[in-house]
């Protein structure tokens, strides 16, 4: 960014009230550790203001045009145009053209000298130069990612971007939650989770790891020359939003991409999988001055759920406010926050309550101070849906005590606990139906005795799935979640109050409505909907 201004940059930000005279001290002493790096990036790399903000401020300042540039603005295979090295000497990256214009994004400390030289040589090719300016570290990023990149091996590269769009929208179409690049002796693993299980796809050339993993960091806006753990995003995909995380390995980094389709219908409660008994969801979640909390191990649908219960709930009249890390749903009507590492849950939610809300959707009860709060909003006129992470929905209480929230607040507030676990439901075009098992019969009987239910097997069948196309050659498409509501009542609150333990918790609440998930589960082996076998995988019955 250079200038001729005789003010520093610097001051002339603190006057548009971008910065403080604090953080330009900062920036003072961080440049005295790393004297090559000039004030302007140096304030983007301590993230002392928005770096949008700052960096529309500083392109006011020097009257120059600005993006803040990521790999995702690049619409162009820019060393068509700059071989790498020149890139690198100049700090510049061509990432777009428009009609005979090719814009070019310059880093800061850039010299006019340097400037002439490229606009020169792109005009020898036909082109005119739009200059922009950016930070210096995002040039870095960016031109990191292709340090393995050469005027002989350009093809790779656009391999390798082919590559990994291939792969991404290879998961998509799949149904895949969750791509796995899995650094091994042999090359990169890609494993995909469809329904809670992991496949193999394929097995990269080891040749093809560096470049690979480089791509992948690039294009999630992670530092490149880090191999410790990071997390991303990659916003390329209309369709989705996705999360990424590095973590370092003995063969190089593995990188896990979880893809959040945007948009997606909000399903009905009942076609989750919850029982279809309109009573119980009536004592279940028609409340206010009180918490309902959903519990379940990671990956279980708990969100899911939130959102199945929001849209159960949602009126016009009524203000919905969500917390959420991320916001997995757009929900109109809805106002939705999303947390980062400026905004936690516990701060969004002191702020919500400020906000005139009558239910509140905390995406996660963490530690002990968003806790508290819940409890608190939950006490003073509001309704909060929240979850934890617990096996059973009863153990949500020893959990709530382990966070320090007393046994009263407890009592006063908790009216609702659920757990669930989603089963994979058998695949439509290549099941068949058979006879249940001699063995298969015992099981589900013994399991209805323990828990004082009645399953009559006359005439009922399930079914064996021999694999297709259309499930990925597993047998199963689609996934169900098994339920257990625990309502709480005045004997559970006495309970709870008087610190009673989970295990004679749960002796009472058997005298009501209660039952364990596996109930619910065996049922639907019953009615055909999943089999006993995909049961005893998430439950271990047998």
């Amino acid at each position: 960014m250079e200038t001729n201004r005789t003010v520093p940059i610097g001051i002339e930000l603190v006057k548009k009230g971008v910065i403080t005279e604090d953080d330009i001290q900062l920036a003072v002493k961080y440049q005295k550790e790393h004297p090559h790096r000039k004030i302007g990036d140096i304030l983007h790399i301590l993230k002392v203001c928005d770096s949008d903000t700052l960096l529309k401020a500083i392109g006011d300042i020097l009257g120059e045009k600005t993006i803040l540039l990521t790999s995702r603005d690049i619409q162009v295979d820019f060393l068509d145009y700059v071989s790498l090295d020149i890139a690198k000497k100049n700090k510049c990256i061509p990432f777009e053209i428009v009609g005979g214009k090719i814009k070019v994004c310059f880093a800061d400390g850039i010299n006019k000298g340097a400037i002439e030289s490229i606009r020169l040589m792109l005009l020898n090719k036909g082109l005119v130069m739009e200059k922009y300016i950016t930070f210096e570290s995002l040039i870095d990023e960016i031109l990191g990612s292709y340090e393995h990149v050469s005027d002989e091996n350009i093809n790779l590269n656009k391999d390798i971007i082919s590559l990994v769009d291939t792969v991404i929208r290879s998961a998509m179409s799949k149904r895949a939650s969750d791509i796995h690049f899995e650094p091994l002796a042999e090359g990169v693993q890609v494993r995909f989770r469809v329904d809670g299980e992991l496949l193999v796809i394929t097995t990269i050339p080891p040749d093809k790891k560096d470049q690979l993993i480089g791509r992948l960091k690039a294009i999630s806006n992670m530092h490149l020359e880090k191999q410790e753990s990071q997390e991303g995003r990659i916003n390329l995909y209309d369709d989705y939003n996705i999360r990424v995380s590095s973590q370092k390995n003995v063969f190089g980094e593995k990188i896990v991409l979880r893809l959040l389709k945007k948009n997606s219908d909000i399903q009905d409660v009942f076609d989750l999988g919850f029982p279809r008994d309109p009573a119980l969801v009536k004592r279940a979640f028609e409340k206010s001055n009180s918490v309902t909390i959903v519990a379940a191990p990671t990956g279980e649908g708990k969100t899911t759920t939130l959102y199945s219960i929001i849209k159960y709930l949602n009126r016009p009249e009524i203000n919905v406010t969500t917390i959420e890390d991320p916001v997995e749903i757009t929900i109109p009507g809805l106002n939705q926050i999303e947390i980062d590492n400026k905004i936690t849950f516990s701060g969004s939610l002191r702020t919500v309550l400020r906000q005139d809300p009558d239910i509140i959707l905390v995406g996660e009860i963490r530690d002990t101070e968003t806790a508290e709060i819940a409890m608190q909003a939950g006490q003073t006129g509001h309704y909060v849906l929240s979850t934890i992470h617990t096996i059973d929905s009863i153990e949500a209480i020893t959990r709530l005590r382990k966070l320090g929230i007393s046994n009263y607040d407890i009592a006063s507030t908790i009216a609702t606990l659920i757990s669930q676990r989603l089963v994979r439901r058998v695949c439509p075009k290549c099941s068949e139906e058979r006879d249940f098992t001699k063995e298969e019969k015992e099981i589900i009987s013994k399991i209805a005795a323990e828990n004082n239910i009645e399953i009559d097997l006359k005439d009922k069948k399930t079914y064996t799935a021999k694999g297709c196309e259309y499930c990925n050659n597993t047998g199963a498409y689609g996934r169900i979640a098994c339920f257990e509501v625990l309502v709480v009542n005045t004997e559970i609150r006495e309970a709870i109050a008087n610190n009673i333990s989970s295990i004679e918790i749960k002796k009472i609440a058997e005298k009501y409505d209660y039952k364990p998930i596996i109930v619910d589960a065996l049922r639907k082996v019953v009615d055909g909907i999943i089999t006993l076998e995909e049961v005893n995988k998430k439950l271990k019955i047998y």
